[in-house]
């Protein structure tokens, strides 16, 4: 229990404590405390994303009449909730003066909310609205992610920030990555599972994971009681000391905050996610005929379908299998790369400026990584003809490559070139209906576009991923970071909140936005857009380098009252010995520093 309790507590160096600001003991709560907000972010990701596997299976357990489209309402109320009232609890964290109370109540709503979607069997009617109702409530209760942003800022020093931002940003991945592996390993449960009341409620594959989340939530709400989670804001001590005043208020009243680089940050966040919606909804489309059984693999085949547009099916005719299996690599790649990122970002930024990491680090990757997706292959893509589900079963077989259609006239390759008005015999292994001409394999003929686009090649693809990957992390890591220095000591829950809604509506739109472009445009508008927002954005960064730091203490200001009060407190002084006392304090000379400190 000692070797845990070391691991668990961070104790500090010789230099953590040079500054004077606060003892060993106060050191080691305040770390506390960041990690315990580490559990809350992780935790709130989580809980999103431990469902998603499973919430069609259960949604048509409880209601088969629910539809396919009431699925994209559930999977949407998180979100929604999530935007509406983090401005909203970030505000009302800065009201009181304290995060515990807002962060209390928002994990007593989280597990409530979680235990209504594990208990949806107990409800006799409107069991789809009630689902719908669990996860919205979840989504407010994930607001809390605003004040945990906000108590970040103002539990670290200046020195310490970008490393605490990059490790709860790891937090956030770590949840999204973890919440479908913990919901394929309670498939063990199946889908009838373990009675619990009476036979009218279950512990099953589906309702374990609310119940997980429960756990948790209870779990975290204990460690945010008064005798575990103590709130350290140690950056408002360390302004005062700099600036020399006698309390945080007049302190952070003093620094008048930059709001044309805030808003810029709020801006650039909300285009960077606008753009990773990209990545995480665009990248697969896996067909699959939605039937009622507890096959884990069919599950998670329907759930990418309804989220996803056709990307690397279009592109490269994968079958359902080839797309779970190679995507399923790319996708443990991408996170590896993307977590290293984040362990990479404070040491960086200790070498170079942080605004410039963000700016060619982040940025300009991913304005590579949408450059880099437009369509360059010699080839158009294959067009999703019935040969090619024919030849896509004889390929199983390992009898003959794919047929593709276009009505490109000069193609050259090893395969069968078929025009698009081709109207010869078409042999099937079996009659092919209106059902089953939605999983033909390549480009829909309906996207106009895909008969005269050229293709994108694999090696295109995984290079713009690349870039994504490592783009991302940097720049929503370091977006954070200097936003929360532009804002300066002063109470950023509200801020934190805006800029958390901005996230939120990005996710909502995003999708819509891009699915439209992409079905009626195609590639070349799709990956354009995108990367020309992208690069404007860049610009604009560019454009305001000089005013992406912390808040400039007034030197003038405080040299004119130093002189006043260092000739105030010694008038027998000789004034060459004044002025040099006033001269070294300027330049953060630390004898001048006693001289104010006694004044």
């Amino acid at each position: 229990m000692e070797r845990l309790k070391n691991c668990l507590l961070k104790k500090p160096s010789k230099n953590d404590l040079d500054d004077g600001l606060e003892t060993a003991t106060e050191y080691t709560e305040r770390w506390t405390s960041v990690r315990i907000i580490y559990y809350t972010m992780f935790l709130m990701s989580l809980g999103f994303s431990i469902i998603l596997t499973g919430v069609w299976p259960y949604l048509d357990k409880l209601d088969p009449h629910a539809g396919k489209e009431f699925l994209g309402w559930i999977v949407g109320a998180n979100p929604v909730g999530q935007m509406i009232f983090s401005p909203l609890v970030g505000w009302w964290g800065n009201r009181l003066g304290s995060i515990r109370l807002p962060l209390l109540c928002s994990l007593a709503l989280f597990s409530v909310a979680s235990g209504i979607y594990a208990c949806l069997e107990l409800f006799p009617t409107h069991q789809k609205y009630w689902m719908l109702y669990s996860r919205f409530l979840i989504g407010v209760s994930s607001s809390s992610v605003a004040v945990c942003r906000s108590y970040l800022s103002a539990a670290t020093k200046v020195k310490e920030r970008t490393g605490a931002v990059s490790m709860v940003s790891l937090a956030q991945t770590l949840g999204f990555i973890v919440g479908p592996v913990l919901q394929g390993a309670v498939t063990m449960f199946g889908e009838d599972g373990l009675p619990l009341m009476r036979n009218k409620l279950h512990l099953n594959m589906y309702t374990a994971t609310g119940w997980i989340n429960v756990l948790m939530g209870i779990l975290n709400f204990c460690l945010f009681l008064p005798f575990v989670f103590k709130e350290k804001r140690i950056a408002a001590r360390e302004a005062m000391m700099q600036q020399g005043m006698q309390s945080e208020k007049e302190t952070w009243k003093s620094m008048k905050p930059d709001y044309l680089s805030a808003w810029t940050l709020i801006c650039a966040f909300f285009i960077l996610v606008f753009n990773f919606v990209f990545l995480e909804t665009y990248v697969i489309r896996m067909s699959s005929k939605a039937r009622t059984d507890a096959n884990l693999f069919r599950v998670a085949l329907f759930f990418l379908r309804r989220l996803a547009t056709p990307l690397t099916m279009d592109m490269f005719a994968w079958t359902k299998g080839e797309a779970l299996y190679y995507m399923a690599w790319i996708m443990a790649v991408g996170a590896i790369l993307a977590s290293a990122m984040f362990l990479m970002i404070d040491p960086l930024c200790k070498r170079i400026p942080e605004r410039q990491v963000l700016i060619w680090g982040g940025f300009f990757l991913m304005v590579l990584g949408r450059a880099v997706y437009i369509p360059m292959s010699d080839t158009p893509p294959k067009l999703a003809l019935p040969e090619n589900e024919t030849l896509a079963a004889m390929r199983m077989e390992d009898t003959s490559p794919y047929v593709y259609g276009s009505n490109f006239t000069d193609v050259r390759s090893n395969l069968t070139k078929v025009d698009f008005d081709y109207g010869g015999p078409i042999t099937t292994l079996e009659p092919i209906t209106v059902d089953d001409a939605k999983d033909l394999l390549g480009c829909p003929p309906t996207q106009e576009w895909c008969k005269t686009t050229r293709g994108m090649t694999i090696t295109q693809f995984l290079i713009g991923y690349a870039f994504t990957a490592i783009g991302y992390p940097i720049g929503v890591t370091l977006i954070t970071t200097i936003f929360s220095k532009v804002l300066g000591p002063r109470p950023q829950g509200t801020w934190m909140g805006i800029m958390t809604g901005s996230g939120c509506l990005s996710r909502a739109l995003g999708p819509v936005f891009l699915s439209t472009i992409y079905t009626k445009y195609g590639l070349y508008w799709t990956f354009g857009s995108t990367a020309v927002m992208m690069a404007a954005t860049m610009l604009w960064l560019w454009q305001m380098r000089q005013r992406l730091v912390p808040i400039p203490y007034d030197v003038n200001c405080r040299g004119e009252e130093l002189v006043a009060v260092v000739a105030k407190q010694d008038q027998t002084a000789e004034p060459k010995k004044t002025a040099d006392a006033a001269t070294d304090q300027l330049n953060g000379n630390s004898k001048a520093g006693h001289v104010v400190g006694d004044s």
